[in-house]
């Protein structure tokens, strides 16, 4: 199989996070695109690893290492969302932009 193959679900993944993210006004919405994007990313570094250090076994560790810190990530903005969702009742991206001030 060859390289560009394999990076074609990676972009794909990606892709549809931006436009997830882009495109969306519900602040969760937005944080699972981010999150697609984010998946995007690590796919894509797999398929680096394994066609330049197939035999490594570094590469595994720093894959998973970026997946455990996507989970905290998102646990930590879910967790913001509900606190800020359950004091204001703010659910858009919108009405967040009024927390400025």
């Amino acid at each position: 199989m060859t390289f560009e193959l394999l990076l074609v679900p990676a972009a794909g993944l990606f892709c549809t996070g931006l436009f997830g993210a882009l495109s969306q006004q519900s602040i969760v919405m937005v944080m699972m695109g981010i999150e697609l994007m984010i998946g995007g990313i690590i796919v894509a570094a797999a398929d680096f690893w394994h066609f330049l250090a197939p035999a490594a076994a570094s590469g595994q560790v720093v894959i998973v290492a970026a997946v455990v810190a996507m989970a905290v990530e998102m646990a930590m903005g879910f967790a913001v969302t509900t606190a800020l969702y359950r004091a204001r009742q703010v659910d858009m991206t919108d009405m967040a932009e009024d927390l400025k001030g």
